[in-house]
């Protein structure tokens, strides 16, 4: 059974680091848990797979590296949704853009800035209890959907997009990954497109751990709870297609579709690609960008 409050898993040969990261978290309310090298770690995570929230991972290690800790993460089927911070004091773009491209949820370079790691950490944390959110109610969504063959959805609150995206996940191949795409893309529709809340206010509002209260104070107010945001399901003979079109101004999406070295130590950002990455054949984005193709490759 997992645990009411996050538990994190801190991995780093230098007791001291592991002490530093533990002060700075005291205060939080986690479980913290702590493995001085790469084995250590790894047999932790593989008797628990669904045990830990996020794991705080250093690079540099003896015996196993963080590297081939976040390498096996990302092969295990119930642990490559697990958020891995990835820590070390190595800061060249060349191994920011390695640690990303590897699967890393976040890049922190030693010393740490208090503010910025707890930050970074409710972050993480957040988009993992989402996760698990949406994947248990997939777990109990009817499996008779597989023979939906299209449908037309509308939603406003994210509360109804992560319920929507585990409805809809659960009519296709390898739904725990498309569960997790599907909430990524339809959350932002609502938060980035209905509302238009922007890339640097999502940071404040991460940063003060007040994000989804601004969002749904934003879908209270007159205006924003009358916008909502339109599915498309298609079942076709070679692949799924999730169109989702919200009512905003649309953004510059371009940027977004690749993990940016220059955004990887930002508590956001990286959604969308990883969603291209572990949940999709394919992401297409049309027009001003306020309408976005999810899909989903049938063998």
């Amino acid at each position: 059974m997992h645990n009411s409050k996050p538990r994190i898993l801190v991995v780093d040969d230098e007791e001291f680091n592991i002490e530093i990261i533990q002060g700075y978290l005291e205060d939080e309310d986690y479980l913290l848990e702590s493995a001085s090298d790469g084995v250590e770690a790894w047999e932790k995570l593989e008797r628990e797979p669904e045990g830990y929230d996020i794991v705080l991972l250093d690079r540099m290690m003896p015996r196993m590296s963080g590297m081939e800790v976040l390498a096996r993460i990302k092969e295990h089927p119930a642990l490559r949704h697990t958020p891995v911070i990835l820590q070390t004091a190595r800061a060249s773009k060349e191994d920011v853009v390695e640690g990303i491209r590897a699967g890393a949820y976040y890049y922190l370079v030693k010393p740490f800035d208090e503010a910025m790691l707890i930050s970074v950490v409710h972050t993480a944390v957040r988009d993992s209890l989402q996760y698990r959110r949406v994947r248990d109610e997939l777990r109990e969504t009817n499996k008779s959907l597989n023979l939906m063959r299209g449908g037309r959805f509308r939603y406003r609150t994210l509360t109804d997009a992560r319920a929507l995206a585990a409805l809809l996940a659960n009519a296709c191949p390898r739904s725990d990954a498309v569960a997790m795409g599907l909430t990524e893309l339809m959350v932002n529709a609502v938060e980035h497109g209905n509302l238009g809340i922007t890339y640097a206010e999502k940071s404040a509002l991460n940063e003060a751990g007040i994000w989804e209260t601004e969002v749904e104070r934003r879908l209270a107010q007159e205006g924003g709870d009358q916008r909502y945001v339109e599915v498309d399901f298609v079942r076709e003979t070679e692949e799924i297609r999730v169109t989702i079109t919200d009512q905003g101004a649309g953004f510059d999406w371009q940027s977004y579709l690749s993990l940016s070295p220059e955004r990887a130590m930002d508590n956001h950002g990286r959604g969308i690609a990883m969603a291209g990455m572990l949940s999709f054949s394919r992401i297409e984005y049309r027009g001003r960008g306020n309408e976005v193709v999810a899909a989903i490759t049938l063998d």
